[in-house]
């Protein structure tokens, strides 16, 4: 395919982010597609660059700590190892449009060959992304925060997940992303399921991460005792670390609880669709965690589930909005329990139908509408919308 040269980086395995998935959906229609991320190539891509997946995309090795410690950032922002071996990659290979997936990617897409356009795909809040973490948030968010502060004037354009947090950027950095949600394609062809009579049916998609909290859904599956079940269809951490396996154990102690392979993103509504309740809690450990919406989120509807998940200032407005199912009010299997609880077997068929009603109007239509708008001006002539 001729057209513009596109390069897509992200520092994670695309074939199971969800969110670039689509993204790469909407560039292939502009032009010749090269990925740059750990993993194998996803499907969409003409071409692909593939980081080893154990090299970190931060700068965490002695010099880059030392160099984040003693704030020299010009010196550090390439030092991470991953950017390092997508560099020497990459070498002189000129592209039009740089489309870089979260902040960390920036001061790579910078040097990238032919002077090419970039667009900034932040995702979260950036400087914030795990300062419930005490290293990150002494060493890596003041980085993050000079990352976004150095280049965000510089991008041609650039989105986020919602609009609190596209005010935060403009708060803080003086530009503000255009909103592109974590929503999904609409599926005409599915709808609620009937109720087991047996049982509610429960489940949670995402990664197996600390600080997710899936602990809190298998005990309160436990507490709710017969009546209840819940399904698990996690995607272990790249290392596969000390907490998966302490997770697999707390599952496997669970009567209630059935672990799942994980699915791929395309696949999910459909298995999904099964069940009665998607359900997440997730204590509000940074301002994303705040402010969440996601993938999760649009995925429950579309799978025309009813959904519980614990409080959060965007997802609470949609939930009470669109009448999809209860907010637990805290972020402990007590509260789970509560708010499940309470909700009796025609709640759930009412919050079931109620994403069914929705489901058209919580699409991707408007953010794949946005994405083309956006994409259009920095490849097909106009003004960019960034401002």
């Amino acid at each position: 395919m001729k057209g513009p040269r596109i390069l897509c980086i992200s520092f994670s395995d695309i074939r199971s982010d969800s969110r670039v998935l689509r993204q790469l959906d909407q560039l292939t229609k502009f032009g010749r597609v090269t990925t740059l991320s750990y993993g194998e190539a996803p499907p969409q891509a003409d071409d692909h660059i593939q980081i080893d997946s154990g090299l970190p995309s931060l700068p965490q090795t002695v010099s880059g700590v030392l160099n984040l410690a003693l704030r020299r950032y010009k010196t550090v922002q390439l030092e991470a190892p991953a950017v390092q071996v997508a560099r020497a990659a990459l070498g002189s290979r000129e592209f039009d449009l740089v489309v870089a997936n979260e902040a960390r990617a920036l001061p790579l897409a910078s040097v990238v060959a032919g002077q090419p356009k970039i667009l900034c795909d932040l995702h979260e809040w950036a400087p914030a992304e795990r300062t419930h973490v005490l290293s990150w948030r002494l060493l890596v968010a003041p980085f993050m925060h000079w990352v976004c502060a150095t280049y965000l004037p510089r991008v041609a354009a650039s989105t986020t997940v919602n609009s609190s947090i596209a005010e935060m950027y403009q708060r803080e950095f003086g530009v503000r992303p255009e909103v592109v949600r974590n929503a999904i394609a609409y599926r005409p062809d599915l709808a609620p399921t009937t109720l087991d009579p047996e049982r509610i049916r429960l489940v949670h998609s995402g990664g197996a991460v600390a600080g997710r909290n899936i602990e809190a859904l298998v005990e309160a599956v436990d507490v709710l005792g017969d009546g209840y079940s819940l399904d698990l269809y996690l995607i272990p951490g790249r290392q596969r670390d000390a907490y998966w396996a302490e997770l697999q154990k707390r599952i496997a102690q669970s009567p209630g609880t059935t672990l799942h392979p994980p699915v791929l993103p395309a696949d999910l509504p459909d298995v999904l669709n099964a069940y009665d309740l998607g359900v997440f809690s997730l204590p509000p450990l940074t301002p994303n965690h705040k402010l969440m919406l996601p993938n999760k989120f649009f995925d429950f509807v579309q799978a025309r589930l009813g959904i519980v998940f614990s409080t959060a200032e965007e997802t609470d407005r949609l939930i009470r909005e669109y009448k999809l199912g209860a907010v637990a009010e805290g972020f402990g299997a007590d509260e789970l329990v509560r708010a499940i609880g309470a909700m009796s077997r025609a709640d759930v068929a009412a919050a079931k139908s109620a994403a069914d009603d929705a489901a058209e109007k919580l699409s991707s239509a408007t953010d794949l509408a946005t994405q083309d708008r956006i994409l259009s001006e920095l490849l097909l002539g106009g003004a960019s919308k960034h401002t």
